[in-house]
């Protein structure tokens, strides 16, 4: 199994412990700005319900994208995860 593997089965576990689903989920991302990664991620999540914000760093190299969306299982949550991992420079919260 690999590390990526054993992650997303600890989160399934923590999640399904802890929380009632369907659920309110918040997810966080810090990506670069230096390309349309932001934009990727809004588009990602962007389905009906979903709140997205956005903050620039201090310097301006990095957006931090906090996005509230309401998911129906943990493995919906892990989905959007593993969904996310491709975009470029992004790093999960």
């Amino acid at each position: 199994m690999t590390d990526r593997q054993a992650f997303y089965t600890k989160l399934k576990s923590q999640l399904e412990d802890t929380t009632s689903f369907p659920a309110d989920y918040l997810y966080k991302f810090i990506v670069p700005t230096d390309g349309e990664q932001v934009q990727e991620v809004q588009d990602l999540f962007n389905k009906g319900g979903a709140v997205i914000d956005t903050k620039k760093s201090k310097t301006g190299k990095y957006v931090s994208v906090s996005i509230r969306l309401k998911v129906a299982s943990a493995d919906e949550v892990i989905d959007y995860y593993k969904k996310a991992e491709v975009i470029k420079g992004i790093i999960s919260l």
